[in-house]
């Protein structure tokens, strides 16, 4: 298949390369790579919103021809366009030189969203940003996986909050000309149109694809004129609130997602779920091997032997439950070609939810498959928990559920700055530590740095943060042209010189955003303190159909709107990817208080810890592990359900006045807090190689993957099953 790219005959040929590489995200997690199309205009960039496709779409070519002639920026350009062929070309890799196997192992990676960049809005939170991160770690180690997932025509949404801080839901159709993302075409020269079996009326994807380093991303979209009117907008945007379109969802996701696989010829021997959205990709497994002649069972037995999920949320109401009326619809055919009867195929999804009556899609992937993890130590105690039913004869911590904690993409969140600053020590003892850096070792070295170098980097990261905040609200004032003193609550009289909490996440009621405000007066002389004080940046967006989520937005910006805590507590909206780096790498402070055990895991402490920034965290999801009495605070949660928020709140409240605070303030003659630049480098090395996406796909491939391939070997040798499957004509 051929894919098509914009036409960018207008670079000049001494420069062409950018547009090859403007449509690799490898960019994007290689600021030397990012800085080429930066460096050919800054304004050009900030314009694009960082985006090099559509830079090099809307710059003047006046800019392309000026750095075309520019000695310098071509030995940089020549610099890294060679790194960039090297890694794209190379035969090696840490997963060829550990994984040297008869036949090479592809894992087929499924998600219903991926956080890879703003320029791709494909995703709504942890769950996106996560498979985005493991995307970017599996090309770095070399890891042979392909991924599926939809092209999302409106993505999640933008945040515009009124004047009373209600949240107001902006849809921006995303312009797939200047987006990263290219049409696959078939061997007419036509966008690759797939067909889903078995569904009526029938649905048709067309294909599109991200290059994620050397992973390739395809995107299906139902936005096509051969789809009927209500089919079209089952990939309209992400996590539909009609049950019937996110049935449909599930199935264009699995099914079609397989079906696309076998049209393009990609062959894998094993397949990970990223949550249970896209399920319905093992069942189509199973009937294509009944259609090969195979029994049921021993077609469940291979499917089970080479297939991974893993769960990320311990929230029921995350998990969908659809009406057996619905699954009949839908499926009222496709079971019989499983070999099995209705009351057989019900049984696959019976529900084990308390409460819960229907087809239960996550505990289908439960059975279905063999291996399963949870994202945390945590979180595999609860989801033991939680799924049990499926194993009655079991005892609780018997239950086949592991856990592999979440990591975050290395590249992708710790802020330049700091990589510059840690290379110049590191390089000293570990050059490539770049490569090893899930090595806890190697970030021993993070103690010697200067408190003073540290200091000065982290304080320039707070005004960077600061300045973007000052400039999104200046935008967003000359759009909407806000009140002046929502200008004051989107945080525009924010103070670097003083110790600033950050708080961001979606907003639903378990996270408990609100938390801090419960007891106003207390709060507002820790934050009013004239000697001592502090502010607290929130961001965050409500699911659309979130009422309550929107309530308790609306609360914190009214909060944030009153003259007794002094302009202290702001609001930022629309927070997305973009937001969340400066977040993570500009405040003092990662806030982190859900209800306990609700967390599965959560990635944004991990970003902030890297860089440097102290997480105060209730001890649920990763925290449990990752705290260590130096590198942050933790409390325990309290056990009363009825007086959790009055006690959680007083022990946030007494942890910022007892040591947070006087720990901030307390400089030395230099200006320098060095008990906190203590407490900093701690993060830093105790966090970076531990919570790192490298240390979590090293976990998979150890755990999981060779499994896999070991068993499809054995069976290819037995001939029950081909090498890589393929599946069959519908």
């Amino acid at each position: 298949m051929k894919e098509i790219l914009q036409d960018f005959s207008r670079i000049p040929e001494r420069i062409a390369g950018l547009g090859e590489l403007a449509y690799n995200l490898w960019w994007s997690w290689h600021p030397g790579a990012w800085q080429l199309f930066q460096q050919i205009d800054r304004t050009a960039w900030r314009e694009s919103g960082n985006n090099p496709v559509r830079m090099l779409t809307e710059v003047p070519q006046v800019y392309l021809e000026r750095a075309a002639g520019n000695a310098e920026y071509l030995r940089r350009y020549d610099i890294v366009m060679n790194r960039f062929h090297q890694y794209m070309t190379s035969k090696t890799s840490w997963f060829t030189e550990h994984y040297q196997e008869r036949k090479p192992l592809t894992i087929a990676f499924f998600s219903p969203e991926y956080g890879l960049h703003h320029s791709l809005p494909f995703y709504a939170g942890g769950l996106g940003i996560l498979a985005g991160d493991l995307l970017k770690e599996s090309s770095d180690l070399g890891v042979p996986m392909v991924a599926v997932g939809f092209m999302y025509a409106e993505g999640y949404l933008h945040q515009h909050l009124d004047a009373n801080g209600w949240q107001k839901n902006i849809t921006e159709l995303l312009n797939r000309a200047t987006a990263p993302v290219v049409r696959v075409l078939d061997d007419n020269g036509e966008q690759l149109v797939v067909q889903i079996p078995y569904m009526d009326p029938p649905i048709y994807v067309a294909i599109w694809k991200v290059q994620v380093g050397r992973i390739p991303l395809y995107l299906m979209d139902t936005g096509i004129p051969m789809n009927e009117p209500s089919v079209r907008g089952i990939s309209h945007r992400l996590y539909l609130k009609d049950q019937e379109q996110r049935l449909r969802q599930g199935i264009v996701l699995g099914i079609g997602g397989r079906k696309v696989l076998a049209t393009l010829g990609i062959k894998y021997s094993a397949i990970h779920l990223n949550e249970g959205h896209s399920a319905f990709a093992l069942l189509e497994r199973v009937r294509e091997k009944v259609e090969r002649g195979l029994p049921f069972e021993q077609a469940l037995r291979q499917v089970q032997e080479t297939s991974i999920f893993t769960t990320h949320t311990p929230v029921p109401a995350a998990h969908d439950i659809h009406p057996h009326w619905l699954m009949e619809k839908y499926f009222g055919d496709y079971y019989r070609y499983l070999g099995l009867d209705w009351e057989g195929f019900l049984n696959l999804g019976a529900c084990t939810m308390e409460h819960g009556d229907g087809f239960d899609v996550t505990a289908m992937a439960m059975r279905l498959t063999r291996f399963h993890n949870a994202v945390s130590r945590r979180h595999g105690e609860v989801a033991r928990r939680m799924w049990q039913a499926l194993w009655p004869a079991l005892l609780e911590d018997e239950i086949p559920i592991d856990h592999i904690t979440n990591g975050v993409h290395l590249g992708t969140w710790l802020n330049d700055r700091m990589a510059s600053l840690f290379s110049r020590y590191i390089d000293q003892i570990a050059p490539n530590w770049h490569q090893i850096h899930d090595d806890p070792a190697v970030w021993e070295v993070v103690v010697e740095i200067p408190d003073q170098e540290l200091w000065e980097t982290h304080r320039s990261l707070k005004m960077d943060l600061f300045n973007r905040i000052r400039e999104r609200k200046r935008r967003s004032w000359m759009e909407h042209r806000d009140e002046p003193h929502n200008l004051i609550a989107a945080g525009l009289l924010l103070d670097p010189n003083v110790l600033t909490i950050g708080f961001a996440r979606r907003l639903c009621d378990y996270k408990r955003a609100d938390l801090i405000f419960h007891d106003l007066d207390r709060l507002e002389r820790i934050v009013t303190d004239r000697w001592r004080p502090v502010q607290i940046i929130f961001a965050g967006k409500a699911h659309p159909a979130d009422e309550l989520g929107k309530q308790i937005l609306q609360r914190i910006y009214q909060y944030a709107q009153r003259p007794e805590f002094a302009g202290r507590i702001a609001f930022v909206e629309d927070y997305g990817e973009q937001l969340a780096h400066c977040l993570v790498q500009g405040v003092d402070v990662w806030l982190n208080n859900p209800i306990p055990q609700m967390e599965a895991s959560g990635t944004s402490g991990m970003k902030a810890g890297m860089n440097g920034v102290l997480n105060l965290s209730i001890l649920d999801g990763w925290w449990v592990e990752g705290y260590n009495g130096r590198n942050g605070w933790a409390f325990e949660g309290s056990p009363s359900a009825w007086e959790r928020d009055a006690e959680d709140a007083a022990a946030i409240y007494s942890l910022l006045e007892r040591e947070v605070i006087p720990l901030y303030y307390a400089t030395g003659l230099d200006g320098i807090p060095h008990g906190w630049v203590r407490m900093m480098k701690e993060s830093i090395k105790s966090i970076a190689p531990r919570y790192s996406a490298r240390r979590m796909v090293k976990e998979y491939i150890a755990k999981y993957y060779p499994s896999v391939r070991m068993y499809a070997g054995r069976h290819i040798e037995e001939g029950f099953v081909e090498e890589a499957e393929e599946a069959v004509p519908s």
